[in-house]
């Protein structure tokens, strides 16, 4: 059988009710593999299978097995706070408390870091004709030095000349080349940044006098911290950038001290659809409420994965949903999600117990125990599960036509009703001659209900049965007995 072609397999998936990074693989393997219709039929047979029974039931407590699924395993995760993540010289914070940064959604981490990927495009140019930046190392370092700040420290040796009540900047000719800097932009940069001061430019020298303008001992301490402030270049929050060669596809990576990410995404050079950073609200404020999602779930799957634990990831996907789902980043605690529920006894139960139960009666709040935690706490069984199922009977109304249909009341029948409905009942069980029948159906032909009819008495028809039915012995009757023939005559 012949194997499908790419724009085939496109269509058999696109309709599918399967997520799209499901598609994405399907599609993917399918192509790489190579296979037939019927192969690709049974394989999507089987990821549908898979996926309705990885699907949760209903009235599952889905947020009360997440948060034990995360719980329980972070209390096997070790305090440390800082941690060498495959770089010996940037340390970052791991294990709970990295967890507790992620689910606080705290503004800035505490120890903020980004990892930078280079674009490998090797039609890319710019200015200086420089192409590839990720499988070169001096065209990356050339981008690491756009990044990292750069301060007088590390190109230049300052001295404080007391006697003459100025500070002596000796530029090295080295550092500077290196950093791909010039003497002259680095003396307009302390033109700029220290106005209050008197600059004198030695360019031979490569010397930067710097004098203040009032001849204070304090001036001179405060124009030297200034001057140690000043970033010559590069970014400010980013204090160092560590340069290191990927070991899946040798290309280079940068790894920062301090994060940027605007900043950063806007140097050539840089592949902005691969850099990240562990600072979510960054994330959020840069590229949207979706990245700052898949940011939560990357940082607490990692976090968990690099002490050796296995949570599985949809528990995760609930909390960043939860986190996220009002369209920004919120954390979960009393100033976040758990301080916003609408049960007084929730709230009370998660922090500062008796300040919600104190403002819940100022207000005259009322709790309609509708979650998992107020009902555990009164003692009533939680709505979840069979607790979720209400069984609920209605008194109907006969008169109300929505309801119910209405009651047929009974009408009275005449004899000659009740003999025609006798004579269909009877019709095919005994056979009676149509002469018989007549004489029934005329004797009564007035159609008046008769006073002293009895319904469990059929004359006309019981003596139609004794002529026709000679062998049968006649049953005792109730009622009135049967008229003979002779008293007829008479």
């Amino acid at each position: 059988m012949a194997k499908l072609k790419e724009a085939e397999i496109q269509a058999m998936i696109q309709d599918l009710p399967l997520p799209k990074n499901i598609l994405k693989t399907i599609r993917e393997d399918a192509i790489k593999v190579g296979v037939t219709g019927k192969e690709l039929q049974e394989v999507i047979d089987r990821v549908l299978v898979g996926y309705r029974l990885s699907q949760i039931e209903a009235c599952d407590a889905a947020g009360v097995v997440a948060a034990q699924s995360i719980g329980e395993p972070g209390t096997q995760m070790t305090m440390r706070t800082f941690h060498y993540a495959g770089v010996a010289e940037i340390n970052v914070t791991l294990g709970l408390p990295r967890l507790i940064e992620i689910v606080d959604a705290r503004k800035i981490p505490s120890t903020p870091t980004m990892t930078i990927y280079l674009k490998n495009d090797p039609s890319l140019r710019d200015e200086r004709d420089k192409a590839d930046y990720a499988f070169d190392r001096d065209k990356a370092q050339s981008v690491a030095w756009e990044i990292e700040a750069t301060q007088i420290d590390h190109i230049a040796s300052v001295t404080t000349d007391l006697a003459q009540m100025k500070i002596v900047i000796n530029i090295n000719e080295k550092a500077m080349n290196k950093r791909d800097m010039k003497f002259m932009e680095i003396a307009e940069r302390f033109k700029d940044k220290i106005p209050d001061a008197i600059v004198e430019v030695s360019e031979e020298n490569l010397q930067i006098d710097l004098t203040p303008k009032d001849q204070r001992y304090r001036d001179l301490l405060q124009l030297t911290k200034k001057i140690n402030d000043i970033t010559l270049k590069g970014i400010d929050d980013i204090k160092r950038v560590v340069l290191r060669k990927a070991s899946e596809n040798e290309e280079y990576v940068l790894y920062t001290e301090g994060s940027a990410l605007k900043d950063v995404i806007a140097i050539l050079g840089v592949d902005m659809t691969r850099t990240t950073t562990n600072n979510i609200s960054e994330i959020f404020s840069v590229f949207g409420i979706e990245a700052a999602r898949n940011a939560i779930i990357a940082e607490a799957t990692s976090t968990l994965r690099e002490q050796g634990l296995n949570v599985d990831i949809r528990h995760i996907m609930l909390v960043a949903d939860l986190m996220t789902s009002d369209g920004e980043v919120k954390q979960i605690g009393r100033h976040g999600i758990s301080g916003e529920k609408a049960s007084v006894f929730a709230r009370a139960a998660f922090e500062v117990t008796v300040n919600h139960l104190l403002d819940a009666g100022m207000r005259g709040n009322v709790d309609e125990l509708q979650g998992v935690t107020e009902n555990v706490i009164v003692g009533q069984p939680i709505k979840m599960g069979t607790g979720d199922i209400r069984l609920i009977a209605k008194r109907i109304d006969p008169s109300d036509p929505k309801l119910a249909k209405p009651v047929e009341k009974k009408a009275a029948r005449t004899r000659s009703q009740k003999n025609a409905a006798d004579k269909a009942e009877l019709a095919g069980a005994v056979k009676v001659s149509s002469e018989d029948l007549l004489e029934a159906e005329t004797a009564d032909s007035t159609n008046e209900p008769d006073e002293n009819w009895d319904d469990n008495v059929d004359m006309d028809v019981e003596e139609m049965v004794t002529k026709t039915v000679e062998d049968e012995e006649p049953k005792k009757k109730r009622g009135r007995p049967p008229k003979t023939k002779a008293a007829d005559e008479e």
